[in-house]
Order: structure tokens, then C-alpha cells, then sequence
């Protein structure tokens, strides 16, 4: 009984962990203008996706195709019409 109540408890703190990676990103209805460090933009009609922990941006360009920015790669972001 001991061997399943640990088992239980194992696989329990498994999926506390899946939720936790879930919940990690936050998808932020378009369109969206990204700010870079270097001061130009990047305008999306699309949704983005920011990872709240590590503040990386996700967004799909007028082609469909899937683009990753890094905290240290953009300044600022806005989202909305």
C-alpha cells in the first residue's frame, strides 16, 4: 500500500509540473506591433504567445511562418486595435 500511496504522489507532482509549463504561456490577441532593440518594428495581424517566464515572444508572420524573439531582442510590445 505504501509502494502505490508513493507512486500517487510521484506521478502527482509529475502533473504538477506538465500544468505549470502549460500555464506558462499566455497568448495575447492581435494585431500586434513588437518594438526591437534596435528600434525598428514588427507588425503581426496575428496573435502572440509570451512565455511569462521567460519573456520570450512567439508570432507567425503574413506567410504563416513561426518566428521566436528573446527578451533581450525586443523592447516593448502592444496588441490590440
Amino acid at each position: 500500500m505504501k509502494k502505490l500511496t508513493v507512486i500517487f504522489v510521484l506521478l502527482a507532482l509529475g502533473a504538477c509540473k506538465i500544468i505549470d509549463d502549460i500555464v506558462d504561456i499566455e497568448r495575447i490577441d492581435g494585431p500586434c506591433t513588437i518594438l526591437l532593440t534596435d528600434g525598428s518594428t514588427i507588425v503581426t495581424n496575428e496573435s502572440l504567445e509570451l512565455s511569462v517566464r521567460t519573456q520570450a515572444i512567439t508570432y507567425r508572420d503574413d506567410d504563416g511562418k513561426l518566428w521566436s524573439l528573446f527578451k533581450g531582442e525586443y523592447q516593448s510590445y502592444t496588441c490590440g486595435n
